[in-house]
C-alpha cells in the first residue's frame, strides 16, 4: 500500500510540474518524474504475493512466493525509452531556445508568428 501511495505522490508531483510550469526544461524534468512514478507502479505490481522475493533460482524453495519478473522487464524497457524521449525533448528545447531565445513557453507562443 505504501508503494502505491509513493507512486501516486511522485506521479501527481510530476503532473503538477507539467501543468503549472512555463519553463520548457522544468516541463521536461516533470515528464521524467511522471514516468518514474509509473515505473514505481509497474514494479510494485510484480510483488502481489505476501513476502514475495526476486526469482533467483539458487535459493527458491517450492513453497516460496516469488515476484513476477515481467513487470521488471517492462520497467527496464520504459527507463530506456524515457531516456531517449528526454534526450530528444531536451534537444528540441535547445533548438527552441536557439530559435526564440527563451525557454518560457508563454513567450514562445507569442513569438511564433
Amino acid at each position: 500500500m505504501l508503494a502505491f501511495l509513493l507512486m501516486a505522490g511522485v506521479f501527481l508531483a510530476g503532473l503538477y510540474g507539467i501543468l503549472a510550469r512555463k519553463n520548457l526544461i522544468k516541463i521536461i524534468i516533470s515528464l521524467s518524474v511522471v514516468t518514474s512514478g509509473l515505473n514505481l507502479m509497474i514494479v510494485s505490481l510484480g510483488y502481489w504475493g505476501i513476502g514475495a522475493t526476486a526469482p533467483i533460482f539458487l535459493d527458491i524453495e517450492p513453497t516460496l512466493s516469488v515476484a513476477d519478473p515481467v513487470p521488471h522487464a517492462l520497467t527496464l524497457t520504459s527507463i530506456v525509452i524515457d531516456v531517449a524521449v528526454t534526450a530528444m525533448a531536451l534537444s528540441i528545447a535547445l533548438w527552441i531556445h536557439k530559435h526564440f531565445g527563451t525557454f518560457d513557453m508563454n513567450k514562445v507562443r507569442r513569438l511564433k508568428g
